[in-house]
């Protein structure tokens, strides 16, 4: 076997009503003040009720920073870190979805080691210690709580990434009745997002390994088999606990095997059109998919066995046929816009959102198959 690193996050902890553990977590920790970073829409609407309840019960001291917005801005983790720092907390829990978590790590770098936001994007450039941090997700999507990653957009409404293991929290506490009341739309789109993790990871040209494969794998099969019951029947807790335990494995493949077009081509949808990340990346998944399919065959047949038992006997073509059109299939049963101009996307923009993509070229360097300008604008017209 090859050489290989793999990195996550040290501890986690998966367990129906979790989040009353909280407190306890945070003083193992030696927090005394808590900046809890989360979204308006969650606080507003008392889904921060019981974090407040958890953190009250220990003694720990709370601050509430709700302002985080999709695609977080700059300004947006600017604003959190200023908060953090004049309140005087010592350490941070992101509650909610990627947005929020990926601000909450740069949160507890940025107030602890003061240092420029812009100065930092790229692989380990950030500088540390960082303040105790806990990651809660409240949807299952992004695998946020175990990257080392965070993603932010610029005033040119470019995304860019921070990477290091800094970035990893010290706790991500994984509590699947925080997803119950999750809509229909939202639970489709994180799910698909989180598919596409595992099935990024599995392919990656440069970076995959034994273990990252054996999660994206495993993170593929729950993910397929209960996303229908999750997006139906939102109150079946078994699906939302299946759900969240896919993605988290999805996150912890492709933090260490790295993802490829289908993000790269999401990343301008997001930062140009703000669409939620789980949209951008379901829009051009299966137009991907059967561009990669000549290059990915074996690995594409692969996840189709898996995922598909009426597979197990078929020849690598078949197999990797059908696994495209199943995953197309699934992708076209959810309930959101399905073509890049149902999202409201002008066809005048393609060549726009494409030249944008190329630029992603950290992304697009793992796909398993090279693309071109004219590939990249032909993706975007199929999926219109």
């Amino acid at each position: 076997m090859s050489p290989l690193q793999f990195e996550t996050t040290p501890r986690i902890v998966c367990h129906a009503g979790g989040v009353k553990q909280l407190g306890q977590w945070a003083c193992k920790l030696g927090v005394t003040h808590v900046l809890l970073v989360t979204d308006a829409g969650l606080h507003e609407n008392g889904l921060t009720a019981t974090v407040l309840a958890a953190l009250d019960s220990v003694a720990v001291k709370v601050s509430v920073f709700a302002e985080v917005q999709a695609d977080p801005p700059e300004t947006c983790v600017q604003q959190a870190v200023e908060m953090a720092r004049s309140v005087g907390a010592n350490g941070v829990v992101g509650f909610g979805g990627g947005s929020s978590l990926d601000t909450a790590k740069l949160v507890a770098l940025m107030a602890c080691t003061p240092q420029a936001l812009e100065s930092i994007y790229g692989v380990g450039l950030a500088r540390g210690p960082r303040f105790p941090l806990i990651q809660m997700p409240t949807t299952a999507g992004t695998g946020s709580e175990v990257t080392a990653v965070s993603v932010i957009t610029t005033p040119s409404h470019e995304k860019k990434t921070v990477v290091s293991p800094l970035l990893l929290p010290d706790l991500a506490l994984l509590d699947a009745e925080l997803t119950i009341g999750l809509p229909p739309s939202i639970t489709a789109m994180t799910g698909v997002d989180a598919m596409v993790h595992a099935i990024e990871a599995y392919t990656t040209r440069l970076k995959k390994n034994p273990l990252s494969d054996t999660l994206a794998i495993k993170a593929l099969q729950t993910l397929y088999t209960h996303l229908p019951t999750a997006v139906g029947d939102g109150q079946n807790f078994e699906a939302r606990e299946q759900m969240l335990f896919g993605s988290l494995l999805a996150g912890m493949a492709f933090a260490n095997a790295s993802v490829g077009a289908v993000h790269a081509l999401a990343y301008p949808l997001g930062g140009h059109y703000h669409l939620p990340h789980g949209l951008s990346n379901s829009l051009v998944l299966p137009h991907v998919l059967r561009f990669n399919l000549p290059a990915a065959q074996t690995l594409y047949a692969a996840m189709g066995r898996a995922i598909l038992p009426e597979l197990a006997t078929a020849d690598d073509p078949h197999a990797a046929a059908a696994f495209v059109q199943a995953v197309a299939d699934r992708v076209a049963s959810m309930p959101y816009a399905q073509t890049l101009n149902q999202a409201g996307i002008r066809q005048d923009d393609l060549p726009m959102l494409t030249q944008e993509a190329m630029k992603v070229q950290r992304l697009l360097d793992h796909n398993p198959r090279a693309l071109g300008y004219d590939d990249v604008l032909a993706i975007y017209q199929a999926a219109f």
